[in-house]
């Protein structure tokens, strides 16, 4: 029997992801392309991955879109919603878990899940860049240093800076004020990560937060935060190593769903 091939393809603000999946079990590609909604991004990740695994878009059994350029992923046979997606893809890469927290390029999200696994609740900021991935790019520029640096910094912190600005603005401003008053850039990246785990961890409690809890989508690399997050819920946040891509996972577990149940209703037919 030939197997069947399904593709998740999550278009972001800032990024777009794909998973292909084999037999809605085994994860047979990946892509990541650091351009989202409105460029060529999304045709690009998906080239991507197909050529690497030897595919065509004919040969998928479904793809399914979602993130926030989701409607114009060409070849799509449905789209969703990124929380039944993160929800999916969080299940897959950590079973058992009841609270997701998916932080992204412009908005942040708080998922509760049910023993089994199925989405109950929601939570999620306003379109404000504060708390977002966009958040921490832009208070990374300012401190002159690259994403992949902000784990180690914030680690060798001593004297943690408080960052009260909830408006990436005025934190701008704010971040400017510290390094110019002498605080150390290590220091101030804890602040940071700690100003973003506020925010969500105020999400999450507009929801009864249960463990284990994930943390999804792009800064769940950033350990710094992940540490940061932990103190404000008081208890673990679990990462994975593809957890950038629980959203176009999800898409591909769905759109592995969704080729069964087609295939069921056409042999009923």
């Amino acid at each position: 029997m030939e197997p069947v091939y399904t593709l998740g393809v999550d278009v972001g603000s800032t990024a777009s992801k794909t998973v292909l999946l084999e037999g809605g079990a085994r994860i047979a590609g990946r892509s990541l392309v650091p351009l989202g909604a409105g460029t060529s991004g999304p045709v690009r990740a998906v080239e991507e991955v197909l050529s690497a695994a030897g595919l065509r878009r004919e040969d998928m059994g479904c793809i399914v879109s979602t993130g926030y350029g989701r409607a114009h992923v060409e070849g799509a046979g449905d789209s969703r919603s990124e929380l039944s997606c993160h929800a999916a893809g969080a299940v897959f890469l950590c079973p058992g878990v009841r609270t997701v927290i998916d932080i992204g390029g412009q908005d942040t999200k708080a998922l509760q899940l049910s023993a089994a696994g199925i989405l109950e609740r929601f939570v999620m900021n306003d379109k404000c860049a504060a708390g977002t991935g966009r958040f921490l790019e832009v208070m990374a520029r300012i401190l002159e240093a690259d994403m992949g640096e902000l784990a180690e910094l914030d680690e060798r912190s001593q004297h943690p800076v408080s960052i009260s600005s909830t408006c990436t603005v005025f934190a701008e401003s704010e971040v400017i004020s510290r390094l110019s008053d002498g605080a150390a850039r290590e220091d101030i990246v804890r602040g940071i990560h700690d100003s973003i785990a506020a925010r969500a961890a105020g999400l999450c409690a507009r929801l009864q937060v249960h463990e284990p809890v994930f943390l999804s989508g792009g800064l769940s690399r950033d350990q710094g935060l992940v540490r940061a997050l932990e103190r404000r819920l008081g208890c673990p946040v679990q990462t994975a190593e593809l957890s950038v891509y629980a959203g176009a996972l999800g898409a591909a577990l769905l759109a592995y769903r969704r080729f069964r149940r087609q295939e069921r209703e056409a042999q009923n037919g």
